[in-house]
């Protein structure tokens, strides 16, 4: 593990921006000790795995980004929850979390469902959200984006926003039932965010989806979002198409000043 230790896996994903002040970084399912079909950087206990392997894991993690992360437990809604210190090795149950403490990392587990980081400018505060098509559709990215807002007083187009990957346009197969959760008329033929595929039946893109409610929630710096994690089965992980599987973790975290 020390080899990796304050740097991580060269696999690993970071956002594209310059944020001095700020660490982020998502995992991909390489660099940890899982074995299949958890292998091998599963984050996220209680699916099965080793949990032997999974406290591996989640202590690679912390020691790579050098500061504490703090798990969600994640519920497919939009509740944000502001971290402190005492939420260390606690669960709380939210989709989102914003610190302004350094030390201690924003997570978002995914396997499908889209992370999303924000930097504050000034390295003011940080957040992190998980957006399924649930919590996306009820606001979960607009709600993050309030709060951090808040706490690092700023404007929306001030901070910067990075999406990881995701299930993507040409695999995320929805019903009408999303199309409705998002206001779209299933007899519209001309939505570039949803693509008729069978009868009843629609190719979502649910970056494209985020990136239209940021947008519109006044976000100007975007970036990220590119990847599927179902078409790539030896970089990550995807519930849709493997069913039993790991999580990665997308992370955001207030460096300390020395």
């Amino acid at each position: 593990m020390t080899d990796l230790a304050n740097a991580g896996h060269p696999d690993w994903l970071r956002p594209d921006w310059d944020v001095p002040g700020v660490g982020a970084l998502m995992t991909t399912r390489r660099g940890g000790v899982s074995e299949r079909p958890f292998a091998g950087m599963n984050i996220r206990a209680g699916l099965g795995d080793d949990p032997a392997a999974v406290a591996h894991n989640q202590a690679l993690l912390a020691a790579s980004i050098g500061a504490k992360p703090v798990y969600l437990d994640q519920v497919h809604g939009h509740g944000v929850v502001r971290l402190t210190s005492s939420h260390v090795g606690g669960l709380p149950q939210a989709d989102a979390s914003v610190c302004t403490e350094p030390g201690l990392a924003c997570t978002v587990q995914v396997a499908d469902c889209l992370p999303v980081l924000f930097a504050a400018p000034g390295a003011r505060g940080v957040a992190g959200a998980h957006a399924g098509w649930r919590g996306l559709s009820a606001g979960v990215l607009e709600a993050t984006l309030e709060s951090l807002c808040e706490a690092a007083a700023c404007a929306p187009a001030e901070v910067q926003v990075w999406l990881g990957p995701c299930i993507g346009p040409r695999r995320f197969e929805v019903g009408a039932d999303v199309l409705r959760a998002f206001g779209t008329d299933a007899s519209d033929e001309t939505s570039a965010l949803f693509r008729p595929h069978a009868p009843g039946k629609w190719m979502a893109d649910l970056a494209g989806l985020a990136r239209q409610r940021l947008r519109a929630a006044g976000v100007t710096q975007l970036s990220g979002g590119d990847w599927c994690t179902f078409e790539d089965d030896s970089r990550f992980f995807s519930f849709r198409r493997d069913g039993v599987t790991g999580r990665m973790v997308a992370a955001i975290w207030l460096e300390r000043r020395v």
